[in-house]
């Protein structure tokens, strides 16, 4: 059995703190609100929870615009009250994970403000500044992940600055070693408070190619394709010198106490690159997040290719994770039919891999519906016909089938609306009954922590069953656990007596009582998954 570690082990929980729990009727989620609900995490049975940006912003982008990364913002609290979270979190033996946000600032942040006021200011290259080319236009063709140019005219000072995002956001400089400094200053703040770790988003962003050429078309074939992109990021992306600013940031972590993790949004799709984010002799990213899985339907084959070929790209002694759901994609069960919402479940605690859930799936929540007066996010209003906007999957939490779920007072308008749905699906309701999804994942995520086979165990894929059912074997010294789970409409009888003569059901998505399985002639329910002990 390999040596425990709380973050190669352990299971994470994002928190999305707008929607989580209001605690004082403003309509937004607070970090006093988390603490309410501490025991409720604890009880379901994760390790970490990780909090999306809770800093000081004008909140253009909901947090990812920084303005103060070292201040809570007053909406979600203050620092008291982020401290004495960090205490009643680990109090409860869980860790906190804050996000850090590395390429951009918000154009409201004192660094920003100097940099703009003057070519001259010292401040001035801590940020992406180019003239005009001779006919105005700006220095090269790359585009805005959130649509249009990356570029902003700044008429007081006669040049352009570079945002990736909104143009609120400007993007840092890193290859200035003030910002960088000044930048790795961020993480020992929180890291001297205690934080347990990081999430780096917008990562592969953060450092350019010095020359700034054009990026390239993007090809008719290419996974950018949905999203809007028109050009290839290949020079404003994923540049080889990110690599010494992961080194840096990893020997800062490891020069703490309690291990703490470094994850990455390392949103790419290629295999070799992903891998290469855990650094050569893996001193950069601990969990550089694979999200492909996000982007595969449901299908059995799209999904063992793909585990397959991730498996075989990780770098010897890599920790690898998989991520289902998060802020910026549509939740699972609706992606996947919310047939299939508990097979989502299954598959993400038991393969072999550090699992990342998102709040509200241990309860099936699907999107919701947001009525277009009510749309918040920047990239649904810039882009409508894409239909990229990512406020259904951060709907509020669903407590209860009180007013607004239970999430903000009756009589408030919460900041997103409450999923019409929330009557029926929500934790209370769902505590009730022993054959709920919250009680399916309850179980599940005890059976992950008390199994050395599932956290620690290895990997392998069981051949000679329907294409439609993904097997696969699980093992960690005397304990041997075989997963299965159907991904079609249709029930299959197997003979599974190859993989071992006898066996016995210790869970299932339906809940099925445990027990003895004929191994001869074993019925695979439509859309349903199984963990058996052989």
């Amino acid at each position: 059995m390999s040596e425990y570690l709380w973050w190669k082990n352990g299971v994470v929980y994002q928190i999305y703190p707008r929607s989580f729990q209001d605690s004082n009727d403003d309509g937004i989620g607070d970090l006093q609100g988390i603490i309410q609900r501490l025991d409720y995490l604890k009880d379901l049975g994760i390790d970490a929870i990780w909090i999306s940006p809770i800093f000081a912003s004008p909140m253009v982008d909901f947090g990812y615009d920084v303005a103060d990364y070292t201040a809570i913002h007053p909406m979600f609290g203050d620092m008291e009250t982020f401290d004495r979270l960090l205490d009643e979190a680990h109090t409860r033996e869980l860790k906190v994970i804050l996000d850090y946000v590395p390429n951009h600032s918000s154009d409201q942040h004192a660094w920003f403000k100097e940099s703009r006021s003057s070519r001259d200011n010292p401040k001035r290259d801590w940020y992406i500044w180019k003239n005009a080319k001779p006919d105005g236009s700006p220095p090269n063709n790359w585009e805005s992940i959130f649509g249009g140019p990356a570029w902003t005219w700044d008429e007081a000072t006669g040049q352009y600055y570079l945002h990736s995002f909104l143009k609120e956001q400007p993007d840092l400089n890193w290859r200035n070693p003030e910002l960088v400094a000044a930048m790795e200053n961020v993480l020992r703040f929180w890291l001297d408070k205690g934080v347990d770790g990081f999430r780096m988003d917008a990562v592969m962003c953060s450092v350019k190619h010095a020359d700034f050429p054009d990026n390239p078309p993007v090809a008719d074939d290419s996974p950018l394709k949905p999203f809007g992109f028109n050009l290839e990021p290949k020079y404003s992306q994923s540049q080889p010198e990110l690599h010494n600013i992961l080194h840096s940031w990893r020997k800062l972590f490891d020069s703490y106490p309690g291990d703490r993790v470094m994850i990455g949004e390392t949103w790419v799709f290629d295999m070799d690159v992903l891998a290469s984010y855990y650094g050569k002799n893996l001193d950069e990213f601990h969990l550089p997040y694979n999200f492909m899985a996000t982007m595969l339907p449901w299908d059995a084959n799209a999904l063992r290719d793909l585990i397959q070929r991730y498996y075989a790209a990780i770098p010897a002694g890599g920790t690898p994770n998989f991520v289902f759901g998060n802020h910026d994609v549509h939740r699972p069960a609706t992606r996947h039919g919310y047939r299939n919402h508990r097979s989502i479940g299954l598959l993400l605690l038991t393969l072999w891999g550090v699992p990342t859930m998102y709040y509200g799936d241990e309860l099936g929540m699907e999107d919701g519906e947001i009525p277009v007066e009510f749309i918040q996010d920047p990239w649904g209003k810039d882009d409508p016909d894409l239909n990229l906007g990512r406020d259904p999957e951060r709907t509020p939490m669903q407590w209860d089938d009180s007013a607004n779920a239970g999430f903000t007072a009756g009589g408030v308008t919460p900041w997103l609306p409450v999923a019409s749905n929330y009557k029926t699906l929500n934790a209370a309701a769902q505590i009730r009954d022993e054959r709920s999804t919250l009680n399916f994942y309850r179980k599940l995520l005890q059976l992950r922590k008390t199994s050395p086979a599932l956290h620690g165990g290895s990997f392998e894929f069981v051949d000679g069953l329907p294409d439609d059912i993904i097997a696969y074997l699980r093992e960690n010294g005397d304990e041997k656990l075989l997963c299965l789970v159907n991904f079609s409409n249709q029930e299959y009888a197997v003979n599974i007596s190859h993989v071992a003569a006898a066996g016995s059901l210790l869970i299932s998505t339906d809940l099925s009582d445990p027990g003895e399985v004929d191994m001869n002639l074993f019925t695979v329910v439509a859309n349903q998954g199984y963990v058996i002990k052989v």
